[in-house]
């Protein structure tokens, strides 16, 4: 998948699970509790809904350090990679 297919996926998921009103905030260098206003648990619902439509899975470490859009789209991008 390339990183375009990755980064509207994500985008799409990201605009439900914080339930974002103008898409046009969910751009790659988005942080998503500054800038999308996600709180804790906003970002662990995402990454469990990430890693259930991508089918991976994300340890907490590395969930800790993916705070933007791109840094998402680059994990997934890497480890969808990785198990194909």
């Amino acid at each position: 998948m390339s990183q375009a297919a990755t980064f509207e996926k994500v985008k799409k998921i990201i605009v439900e699970q914080l339930s974002i009103e103008d898409e046009a905030k969910v751009i790659p260098n988005a942080n998503f509790m500054e800038d999308l206003g996600a709180d804790s648990l906003d970002t662990v619902e995402l990454v469990m809904a990430l890693e259930e439509e991508f089918e991976i899975d994300i340890p907490d470490e590395a969930a800790e350090k993916i705070t933007t859009v791109q840094a998402v789209v680059d994990y997934i991008s890497s480890h969808v990679a990785a198990s194909a």
